[in-house]
């Protein structure tokens, strides 16, 4: 938005935008994308060789071209609805870690463990605060209210991101039997980018 009102054309701030992503996070969910894929597309037996692996492989090179091109095009086409479609699809991103810890045990490679759910509370109360503020979504919708498509269009599109942060995870989990710091990131980064998408197709 400031690089808009600067006279910066879309085309100009999106990937600027999409850059500051990266920054911001250091690259870990790209990363962990990436891994991701050369790991299922390694086969079962290779998977977490493949991820572990320090050099990126075809297919996590081209996961990445990918993500991010649909990325760009979805937010040249909600350009100034970013400020508020751009958090949700975020908030649902780091969600869907929650469920997937929650519903797969921890995997690594190799005979070395890590007793990842040792502080893990259940899913109930992890996802307290990520409830309240669902919740403040629904709110800010009645009292935003503007017609009834707008209010029954909103709440449809909260369903769609529980779903969309329910059945990623779980698809990745069951790919590669369980999870792991790479598949969380790959999870964040596929369900932030497919909500990002639903919400350019709907609204």
């Amino acid at each position: 938005m400031i690089l808009r009102e600067n006279s910066w054309s879309a085309y100009a701030s999106v990937p600027i935008c999409i850059a500051s992503g990266y920054l911001i996070t250091g690259g870990l969910h790209l990363d962990g994308l990436m891994d991701t894929f050369d790991g299922i597309f390694a086969g079962e037996h290779k998977c977490f060789k493949a991820m572990k692996d320090s050099q990126v492989g075809a297919f996590g090179v081209q996961s990445l071209f990918f993500i991010t091109l649909i990325q760009i095009a979805c937010l040249l086409k909600i350009q100034n609805q970013i400020i508020f479609i751009l958090p949700i699809c975020l908030f649902w991103g780091r969600f869907s870690t929650l469920i997937f810890i929650d519903k797969f045990k921890y995997i690594t490679l190799g005979t070395k463990t890590i007793s990842h759910k040792k502080y893990w509370n259940g899913f109930k109360k992890e996802s307290l605060v990520s409830i309240i503020f669902i919740f403040i979504f629904i709110i800010y919708y009645l009292i935003s209210y503007k017609s009834a498509q707008f209010v029954i269009q909103n709440l449809f599109l909260l369903l769609i991101g529980f779903f969309i942060s329910y059945i990623i995870p779980k698809i990745l989990g069951n790919k590669i039997g369980g999870f792991n710091g790479d598949a969380c990131g790959a999870s964040v980064v596929l369900v932030e980018t497919s909500m990002l998408f639903i919400y350019s197709v709907l609204l």
